[in-house]
């Protein structure tokens, strides 16, 4: 489980910075120029989720319960990922209503994923896991809505409905082909 937790660290730190350092993040910026400053977040990033995932991985193999989630409650998992997957999709699709009108449809995307895990999951390993990204999600959003907005562009129907029929097949492809080959549970 350390592993997890060093991975996690790792991962939800990096993404943190914005939200406890964002003089220092701009700093960073300006010295070592946009395009470097993305590649070192990412390859930090991709590290730390890695460690994180494959520490996850091991800590399923010997589980520490807390509770026993009813079967019933993957149901609410299912129904919390469709409107997850639809702001995913949205945070990318430009000129939508969703991204017009909630600013940071990726972090809502986050909070739903993570909430709706851990009303699924009971293991203590599962609790830390997506309790520290809902946690990451609140922490961030937040923190986001406190900076100055980007300019906005006029939403247009066509940007929804690219977005909502793009995160409607995302959904569909993860929850009934990639879920169980990604992670080697089915999601029901």
């Amino acid at each position: 489980m350390l592993v997890m937790i060093l991975g996690l660290v790792i991962f939800l730190g990096s993404h943190s910075v914005r939200i406890v350092a964002e003089d220092w993040r701009t700093a960073q910026v300006q010295r070592l120029g946009e395009q470097r400053w993305k590649l070192l977040f990412s390859l930090v990033s991709l590290f730390g989720l890695a460690i994180a995932i494959w520490g996850y991985g091991r800590m399923r193999l010997d589980p520490t319960w807390v509770w026993f989630p009813p079967m019933g409650l993957r149901h609410a998992v299912a129904l919390l990922m469709i409107p997850a997957f639809i702001l995913l999709v949205a945070a990318y699709v430009p000129n939508n209503h969703i991204k017009a009108k909630l600013g940071h449809p990726m972090v809502l995307a986050v909070k739903l994923w993570a909430f709706g895990h851990l009303l699924a999951n009971g293991r203590l390993g599962d609790i830390i896991f997506f309790g520290a990204f809902l946690l990451w999600a609140v922490l961030d959003f937040r923190s986001a809505r406190r900076r100055q907005p980007s300019p906005s562009v006029a939403p247009r129907p066509v940007g929804t409905a690219i977005a909502v029929v793009g995160g409607l097949i995302a959904y569909y492809l993860f929850a009934f082909h990639l879920h169980v080959w990604i992670t080697g549970v089915p999601v029901m």
